[in-house]
C-alpha cells in the first residue's frame, strides 16, 4: 500500500483523537507520537480531517503532475464529479478552461466512467447470478473487506472503479495520454500506485486549488448544462442506485455509508443474514462528496447533495462500452501483522492497568480505543501504551499525592475563593484537635483559624512564607506559609507545629537566665572576698613595716 498519509512528529500532541476516529485502530502510538501503521490502514482520511494540530498531511503529487505536463505528452485530468460541491457555481466548461491554463491537454468528468461502470453492473445483476454484490468504487472499502473481511471478496464486484475505468477510456481514444485524477479522496492515490498503468497521478481538490493560486488562475462562476450526463450523482449516498435504470426484480438495492455502517453490514453478512442483495458502499458519510479534503476544511452534507442533484442530467453520458473482460479487477486478501494476544496477556495488562475486576473497566473511551479490553489488546500488540489510560494516570497521580498529603508532618489545608475548606489533612487536625476532616469540610475557614492572613494572600496575590503564629485557642506555635494558585483558584496553608520547639527554646531561655544569675552572684562574692583580702593584706603590711622600722632604729642606735 502506497504511503498516502505521513505524520509531522513535532505536531503530536497526544490528544489521542485520531485513534478515537480510526474505525480500525490503524493507528499505533509509541514515544509521544501517533504513528499510521500502513498495512491496518484502510485510508480513509479520518486522522487526516480529526487532527486538531495538522500533524496529519496527504502526500503531494503537484510535482509529479508538474512534469507529466513539462514532458511534452498530452495530460488529461480525470475530474471527480463531486467538483461541483467543491468549487462552487463552476461548471465543467469553467473548470476546463482554468485547468488548460495550467498546461493540462484536456478535463474530462469521471463520471463517464461511472456510466461505464453501472452499465456493467446491471449486467452483473441480469447474466451472473451473484447472490450479493458489493459496489467496488470506493477503494477504501475494497480496503476494509481485503483486510478485515477476507472472506466477504467473493461479493465484492470484481470490476474496475469508474476512476479507473474512465482513464482506460481516455488512453484508449488518446495517443501517448498521461492520466491525472482529482477529487476529494486520499485512498485513490493509493489506488493508482497499486493498479500501475492507467492513472499516472492523482491531485487532491487541495492541491488543485493551490496550483491555481500559484499560477493566478481564477475558476470562473460559469454553470453549464448537459442532459447527458446522470452519473454525475455518484458521489452521492445511493448515486450509483439512482443511475441504474435495469435492475433486477429479485434484488434487494441498499446503498450504506460510513465506515462504522459498513462494517456492520459486512458483520451481517458474514453471519449470513443477508442474500439476493445489492449494496452501495461508501467509506465516507455523503458519500464521495463528504470526502477527507473536502470536509477537513468545508462540508455541507444538504448543499453538497443539492449542488450534486442540480447538476446532474436524466440520461446516461453516450459512451463506448467496453467488454466485460476488459472492465475486470482481482481482488485479494491483505494480511496485517497484528496478532491475537492469550487471554493471559491481555488480563496481565489489564491489571497493570488497575483493572482488577469487570468493574474497574471504565470504558470511557479518552485512550482511542472503545473499551478498555481493546486497549490491552492494542498494547499486547505493540500499538499502545499504559500512560494513554487517562483514568489510570488521574488515579495514580492522585493516589501519589494522597500518600504525600496523608504522610508529611506538615499541617495543609485547602480552601477556596470563598475561604471554605476543601481538604485538610490529619497533621493540620491534630494542631487544630479536628476529630474528622468530614467536621469542617465545606466550612468558612473562620470556624477553626483567623482568617485575615488568607484574605490578604487572595487579594495581594502575594505569598506569606514562615510566618511564626501563636494559635491562643489551640495553645499551639506554627510557622505557617500561605500561597494561591492562580490556575486552580485555590488558597494552600501549610502550617509546621513548632509547639515543643518553643518550649525548648524557653526552657534554654530560663536556664541561660538562672546561669547568669547564678555567674553574678559568683562574681559578686569573689569581688567580695577579693576586697577581703586585700583589706587584710593592707593591715599586715603596715605592721611589719612598723615592726620593721623599729628593728632598723635599734640596730641603729647600737
Amino acid at each position: 500500500m502506497a504511503n498516502c498519509l505521513t505524520l509531522k512528529k513535532s505536531n503530536c500532541k497526544n490528544c489521542y483523537k485520531c485513534i478515537r476516529h480510526c474505525p480500525v485502530k490503524a493507528i499505533r502510538f509509541s514515544g509521544n507520537q501517533a504513528h499510521i501503521i500502513g498495512n491496518e490502514c484502510i485510508l480513509c482520511g479520518h486522522c487526516f480531517v480529526v487532527c486538531p494540530q495538522n500533524a496529519k498531511e496527504i502526500v503531494d503529487d503537484t510535482e509529479k503532475v508538474r512534469v507529466l505536463i513539462e514532458s511534452g505528452d498530452p495530460v488529461v485530468v480525470s475530474l471527480a464529479p463531486s467538483f461541483i460541491a467543491n468549487y462552487d457555481g463552476v461548471g465543467i466548461e469553467a473548470m476546463r478552461k482554468a485547468l488548460k491554463k495550467l498546461g493540462f491537454y484536456d478535463v474530462e468528468e469521471t463520471a463517464i466512467g461511472a456510466t461505464i461502470v453501472k452499465t456493467e453492473y446491471e449486467r452483473m445483476l441480469k447474466e451472473d447470478s451473484r447472490d450479493i454484490i458489493i459496489t467496488s468504487c470506493c477503494h477504501t472499502v475494497n480496503l476494509l473487506i481485503q483486510k478485515y473481511f477476507p472472506a466477504e471478496l467473493q461479493y465484492l464486484a470484481d470490476v474496475l472503479s469508474p476512476m479507473q475505468a474512465h482513464c482506460a477510456d481516455i488512453k484508449k481514444r488518446i495517443p501517448n495520454a498521461k492520466t491525472v485524477f482529482i477529487g476529494p479522496c486520499v485512498a485513490k492515490k493509493d489506488e493508482a500506485e497499486y493498479y500501475e498503468g492507467l492513472i499516472d497521478a492523482v491531485l487532491t481538490f487541495e492541491e488543485l486549488t493551490n496550483m491555481l493560486k500559484a499560477e493566478h488562475i481564477d475558476l470562473k462562476q460559469e454553470m453549464d448544462e448537459n442532459p447527458e450526463s446522470r452519473a454525475r450523482f455518484f458521489p452521492t449516498t445511493g448515486g450509483i442506485l439512482k443511475t441504474m435504470t435495469k435492475k433486477a426484480h429479485d434484488y434487494t438495492y441498499l446503498a450504506i455509508d460510513g465506515v462504522e455502517n459498513c462494517i456492520a453490514a459486512l458483520k451481517d453478512i458474514e453471519s449470513g443474514k443477508i442474500h439476493k442483495c445489492f449494496i452501495e458502499m461508501s467509506a465516507c458519510v455523503g458519500s464521495c462528496v463528504g470526502g477527507p479534503v473536502m470536509e477537513k476544511y468545508r462540508h455541507s452534507t444538504v448543499h453538497d447533495y443539492m449542488s450534486v442533484a442540480q447538476y446532474a442530467g436524466e440520461r446516461d453520458f453516450d459512451v463506448d462500452q467496453p467488454e466485460p473482460l476488459s472492465l475486470k479487477k482481482q481482488f485479494t486478501m491483505i494480511n496485517h501483522k497484528a496478532i491475537q494476544p492469550t487471554e493471559q496477556e491481555i488480563t496481565a495488562v489489564l491489571r497493570q492497568m488497575g483493572k482488577f475486576s469487570p468493574s474497574d473497566e471504565l470504558n470511557c473511551g479518552s485512550c482511542g480505543y472503545n473499551s478498555c479490553r481493546d486497549k490491552a489488546i492494542a498494547i499486547c500488540q505493540g500499538k499502545a501504551e499504559i500512560s494513554m489510560c487517562l483514568p489510570f494516570l488521574k488515579d495514580k497521580a492522585e493516589s501519589f499525592s494522597d500518600t504525600i498529603v496523608k504522610n508529611t508532618p506538615n499541617g495543609l489545608i485547602v480552601l477556596n475563593e470563598n475561604l471554605e475548606v476543601q481538604q485538610i489533612n490529619a497533621a493540620a487536625r491534630k494542631i487544630m484537635n479536628i476529630r474528622a476532616e468530614s467536621d469542617v469540610l465545606g466550612d468558612s475557614v473562620v470556624r477553626i483559624l483567623d482568617p485575615t492572613v488568607f484574605m490578604s494572600v487572595k487579594n495581594s496575590g502575594r505569598s506569606i512564607r514562615d510566618q511564626k503564629v501563636y494559635l491562643a485557642e489551640y495553645k499551639k506555635y506554627i510557622e505557617q506559609t500561605v500561597v494561591f494558585d492562580p490556575d486552580s483558584r485555590m488558597l494552600i496553608g501549610i502550617m509546621r507545629d513548632i509547639t515543643d520547639e518553643e518550649a525548648d527554646r524557653e526552657k534554654n531561655a530560663r536556664i541561660n537566665k538562672q546561669a547568669v544569675e547564678v555567674a553574678d552572684t559568683v562574681v559578686e562574692k569573689q569581688m567580695r572576698i577579693v576586697q577581703e583580702i586585700a583589706s587584710l593584706l593592707g593591715e599586715t603590711a603596715a605592721e611589719t613595716k612598723i615592726a620593721l622600722t623599729k628593728l632598723k632604729e635599734s640596730i641603729g642606735d647600737e
